[in-house]
């Protein structure tokens, strides 16, 4: 991987954050997080069995993958349900990290943006280190950098569509908006819809279904890792501007009289 991407502080050596919804059984997933290479993993509170984590539950199993857990307010629809959402989450999982979702409606699952500032300002004065999952709108996303979020987190498309990046443009723009780590998130649907978030310029990639829905979701866990890999070398390289017109790779110079 070129280069570590740092966040609230935290230097991860993958540009992959895992999501856990949608595996079909542990041992699957298991094996996606250790092929996808990922350091930190988002998991929903109400998916969590407490009484399950000391015999095989999820979070023993992500103790096992030596991987950061990072609680997100899934299922929630106001700022009050997520910021109640959130602090039971750190005292279950002892870390002030939250990906904050504040869901629109349930057709799309796209945020309410006026929600999701009002319960990232909330957090952020308790002392949150906030991961809003946003739109992809460039000014909502300025606003909640303003608001002491520590990074931000635009949808590609809707969640679990598959539909990759529907607004690149946008996706630019929340980068050139923002000096704190961008994330794409949501509507992945294959490796390279994660290459072009990275050669778009944002930092890291978040992923569930692509992978946990995947017919071979470990398989998919390494193309997606290769493909972060591939978009970021892309990005740093610089690629050729686009023409209208053609342009031959070899100079007329020398070109033999005939």
């Amino acid at each position: 991987m070129s280069g570590s991407l740092r966040i609230a502080g935290v230097e991860l050596r993958s540009r992959l954050i895992l999501g856990t919804g949608g595996a079909s059984n542990l041992d699957i997933l298991e094996r996606a997080v250790k092929e996808s290479g990922s350091e930190l993993v988002t998991i929903s509170l109400r998916r969590v069995d407490a009484a399950a984590t000391m015999n095989g539950g999820l979070l023993d199993m992500l103790d096992r993958c030596g991987v950061q857990v990072l609680p997100n307010t899934a299922g929630c629809f106001t700022a009050r349900e997520a910021v109640k959402v959130a602090h039971l989450a750190r005292e279950a999982f002892e870390t002030p990290w939250v990906k904050l979702e504040v869901i629109g409606d349930e057709r799309t699952l796209l945020p309410d943006g006026v929600e999701l500032l009002r319960a990232a300002e909330e957090l952020v004065a308790d002392g949150f280190q906030v991961l809003p999952y946003t739109t992809d709108d460039p000014i909502l996303a300025r606003r909640l950098v303003d608001a002491g979020c520590a990074g931000v987190m635009p949808a590609g498309s809707p969640i679990g569509s598959g539909l990759g990046i529907s607004n690149p443009h946008h996706i630019q723009l929340i980068r050139q908006s923002v000096d704190l780590p961008v994330i794409l998130d949501a509507g992945i649907g294959t490796a390279s819809d994660a290459a072009l978030a990275m050669e778009l310029g944002c930092d890291a990639v978040m992923v569930a279904s692509a992978i946990t829905r995947a017919a071979d979701p470990v398989r998919m866990a390494a193309a997606i890792r290769h493909a972060i890999e591939a978009g970021r070398l892309a990005a740093r390289a610089g690629r050729i501007p686009r023409r209208f017109h053609a342009l031959a790779s070899t100079p007329d110079e020398g070109r033999p009289a005939l």
